[in-house]
């Protein structure tokens, strides 16, 4: 499986790009779970991190990027530049978040 670098701005330290490739993106929608969302709910009233959300949210962080990394490689890219990501609510306790950004090829 090829290795493809995945950059938050629009360069690379020592590469130079010869090829736009295009859009590249991967998503994932979570829903959340209820007995999670009642122990949530008492971290709410006494305060601190709500761990069961932030594990939930690197966890569709990592599915999203592994499924933006798949659309690279069907490019053939070498790396993806600009890449973003984004939440929306899609319906009443679920949630999608997207990964996107711009697939390149590097001058050999």
């Amino acid at each position: 499986m090829k290795n493809i670098a995945i950059i938050p701005g629009n360069e690379f330290a020592g590469k130079t790009i010869k090829q736009h490739l295009g859009l590249v993106r991967g998503n994932t929608i979570r829903a959340r779970h209820l007995g999670k969302d009642i122990l949530a709910v008492f971290r709410n009233i006494l305060g601190g991190e709500i761990n069961e959300y932030t594990k939930l949210m690197a966890e569709s962080r990592e599915q999203a990027i592994d499924r933006m990394l798949d659309d690279a490689r069907a490019l053939d890219a070498d790396a993806i530049i600009n890449v973003r990501f984004t939440t929306s609510m899609i319906a009443q306790g679920a949630a999608e978040l997207l990964a996107y950004g711009t697939a390149v090829k590097f001058e050999e």
